[in-house]
């Protein structure tokens, strides 16, 4: 089994996501699409080298099962892979904060802009949050409760709720800075 500090974090996510019960690097793509890609993502290009190393480790195990002519390998965990899963989880460590958003980089250099121009990229910064918003409460809010009330797990469903507190503070503070903005102008 590699050292604790050897695994990446994209690696926990497809550990994490076996252990949901995605069992295909697709498999695994469409659960970060609907989950965790809110707060963090990983791409086709980081779950499939992931995937061979956690089988190198011992962390996952793999199987080839095609469809028709197509090749497909689903996995699942190993105890060590379950063990490290947790011990991650376990670990006290920094919980760094990494926000990469394309719209508040947009409005940091905003003072290039005319005021109605800036205050454009913050609308459009609210209104993304209000799609978001909806997306998790209309399409992912139910099937977070069913994947909680058919296989137990609550926290994806916290996790969920986190983001829209998040998202929901987004659109109350842009808002508010969209008020001050037409305010001063």
């Amino acid at each position: 089994m590699p050292a604790a500090k050897s695994l990446e974090p994209a690696s926990y996510v497809v550990l994490g996501m076996l252990r949901l019960g995605a069992r295909s690097g697709y498999d695994i793509k469409r659960a970060v699409d609907v989950s965790t890609r809110f707060f963090w993502t990983i791409s086709p290009a980081q779950i499939y080298p992931n995937l061979r190393r956690l089988e190198r480790a011992g962390l996952v195990r793999g199987r080839s099962e095609p469809r028709g002519r197509r090749p497909r390998r689903l996995y699942e965990l190993t105890s060590e892979g379950e063990g490290e899963l947790a011990a991650w989880l376990r670990r006290d460590e920094p919980l760094t904060w990494e926000l990469r958003d394309a719209g508040t980089l947009k409005l940091f250099f905003a003072d290039a802009l005319e005021p109605a121009e800036a205050a454009e990229v913050l609308a459009g910064i609210r209104r993304r949050s209000e799609r978001f918003l909806e997306r998790m409460r209309h399409e992912i809010h139910p099937a977070a409760v069913a994947v909680e009330e058919v296989e137990g797990h609550a926290f994806p469903l916290v996790s969920l709720r986190l983001g829209i507190a998040v998202h929901q503070a987004m659109v109350d503070t842009c808002r508010q800075l969209e008020r001050e903005l037409t305010a001063r102008v």
